[in-house]
């Protein structure tokens, strides 16, 4: 059988192009998050402020264990956090559940630089053109505004972009001939799984992929394919499968079923059913995948810019960038004598199927200002396209300096008038506030005003008192306040596999009996503790009112 010929490596992994951008990508990372943070940013997102407390809760807990992982979101990001969040200074003000995120973003910004000189590379000495691509890739991705932005937080959007970018990297030098690097993107495609449930659907697109070469890697004269490929293709899908398999089975053995993330109480599905009972609307795109996914697309031309014609045009680019990838990877394919390592780039479109798939049928709502209904909600998502509008704009530039070899006026002006475009996309960005930042800013007002409200007032609490509070969207307050959640009794002290209740449990013992386990109760209008001590006369130290948020009540239990 004829083995595919193996092209040389690029260069070093750790070159020195490399090492610069790591210094530059870390340097926009620690300043960006210093900004942010001196400006109480850092925790505007509910749930940046769950991840963290559920990683805390791991440890910090009357009944700790990885069991506090929960369900519905993925673990890894949380397994990350704990080392970073023993401190309790760094719990309070969120820089340990920012850290994974700010060494996602550097090693996302190696990885597209790495992916674009990978596809458009050949061989050790790459030529002007593929030098210069990969490093206004790079750039593109780095100052996006919400990029920084997010990677300051402990939000998971960051951490998985990187884990899907290095999958990429690790593929297409796997299609270049370095067969020994596609266990690392199994492991990229493992740890992508165990972050965010797009990887789910990356995965099963990559081992599709992995699968069709297999099967096309023997010549039409022998019958029996590469031993050797044929055992990577199989470690590649073994490790591949294993991270949705475990947290099927996780599920399956604690909550009794393997699908309680999807269908469960906490699932999306479930949150849209009453979002929809208390009367608000549904998502246009809900049965409409073609709708759900020019939604998506929307949402990832906010990202890129605030000013409309500019979002146009990141997406003439792209279609610019199609017709220019299409071109070298015939005169790849031709020098080659091989498929051509730009079809990789092709796996960056991913998350349009995926979330307009999700959209229109997993309950996954994304809401554009511009749009009807006209708000704010989980914008955040068209970050995901991200990399492919960064590479799009590097393969124009490929592309310009490949056509326009003898005008070197040609030459000159692209290369700034990308730069230039990117720079007014930007700074729109700037200008408007950050998309991203904004969708924090808008639906989070209320509850962090909440929450400062009440940490107050538990500051003001005996420092060894045990409070009785069901967590849920105001645990924040807690963690401003400083309180260990081993001095709470929750909804999370309960043996989860006892679901729906759990007679015998802390929680559900404390509720029925408030005065006997906690010293104090916490209670907001509507939760389980409401309506648990409602009628039970508890005297009442302080009331909040804030407008938009469920009344909240301080009462003496003891």
């Amino acid at each position: 059988m004829r083995k595919p010929r193996k092209i040389e490596p690029l260069q070093s992994s750790w070159d020195s192009e490399v090492r610069l951008l790591a210094w530059l990508a870390t340097c926009a990372s620690v300043i960006s998050f210093l900004f942010y943070a001196q400006r109480n940013q850092v925790l505007l997102y509910g749930d940046a402020i769950a991840h963290i407390n559920i990683a805390r809760r791991v440890f910090d807990s009357k009944t700790p264990g990885l069991l506090q992982l929960g369900t519905v979101w993925l673990p890894l990001p949380h397994l990350l956090m704990i080392p970073f969040l023993i401190s309790n200074e760094m719990w309070r003000r969120g820089a340990g559940g920012s850290i994974p995120s700010m060494v996602a973003y550097v090693f996302g910004v190696i990885g597209i630089f790495r992916l674009t000189r990978s596809a458009l590379g050949c061989g050790n000495q790459p030529d002007t053109p593929a030098r210069v691509a990969p490093w206004i890739a790079a750039l593109v991705y780095a100052a996006n505004p919400n990029l920084i932005y997010m990677q300051s937080t402990a939000m998971g959007e960051v951490l998985y972009l990187a884990f899907f970018i290095w999958s990429l990297v690790y593929l297409t030098e796997f299609v270049r001939g370095e067969g020994t690097v596609l266990t690392k993107c199994a492991l990229c495609l493992a740890a992508a799984c165990l972050t965010r449930y797009d990887g789910w659907f990356l995965s099963a697109a990559l081992v599709a992929f992995v699968l069709l070469r297999f099967l096309l890697s023997s010549d039409s004269g022998q019958s029996q394919p590469d031993p050797q490929l044929r055992a990577r293709a199989v470690k590649f899908i073994l490790i591949a499968a294993a991270a949705p398999a475990l947290w099927l089975a996780y599920n399956g053995i604690v909550y009794r079923n393997p699908l309680e993330f999807e269908n469960g109480p906490y699932s999306a599905k479930a949150i849209e059913h009453k979002s929809q009972a208390a009367s608000n609307p549904g998502h246009p795109g809900s049965g409409n995948p073609v709708l759900a996914g020019m939604y998506f697309v929307k949402a990832a031309e906010d990202n890129m810019a605030a000013n409309q014609w500019l979002q146009r045009a990141w997406l003439l680019l792209s279609l610019l960038a199609a017709a220019v990838l299409i071109f070298a990877r015939r005169q790849q394919a031709a020098a080659t004598s091989q498929a051509a390592p730009l079809c990789c780039l092709l796996f960056l479109l991913l998350p349009i199927p995926f979330y307009a798939l999700s959209i229109a049928y997993s309950g996954v709502p994304i809401f554009v200002p511009n749009w009807w209904p006209f708000t704010h909600y989980n914008v955040r998502y068209g970050l995901q396209l991200l990399p492919a509008l960064s590479v799009a704009v590097a393969l124009l530039v490929y592309g310009v300096l490949h056509s326009t070899v003898g005008n070197p006026r040609v030459q000159l002006a692209t290369i700034p008038a990308i730069l230039v475009f990117s720079a007014a996309s930007y700074v729109s960005a700037w200008q408007a506030t950050p998309i991203c930042l904004a969708e924090a800013q808008i639906n989070m007002r209320s509850r962090n005003q909440l929450q400062m409200e009440l940490a107050r007032w538990l500051e003001r609490l005996p420092p060894d008192s045990i409070l009785l509070v069901y967590l849920g969207d105001q645990v924040g307050a807690l963690e401003r306040a400083g309180i260990p959640l081993k001095r709470t009794i929750n909804e999370g002290n309960h043996r989860v596999w006892k679901q729906p209740v759990d007679p015998e449990g802390l929680w559900e013992r404390a509720l029925a009996h408030p005065s006997q386990y906690a010293d104090y109760v916490v209670a907001f209008e509507g939760d389980p503790v409401w309506q648990a001590v409602h009628d039970l006369h508890l005297p009442a130290l302080v009331e909040l009112h804030v407008t938009g948020q469920p009344h909240a009540i301080l009462y003496r239990a003891r």
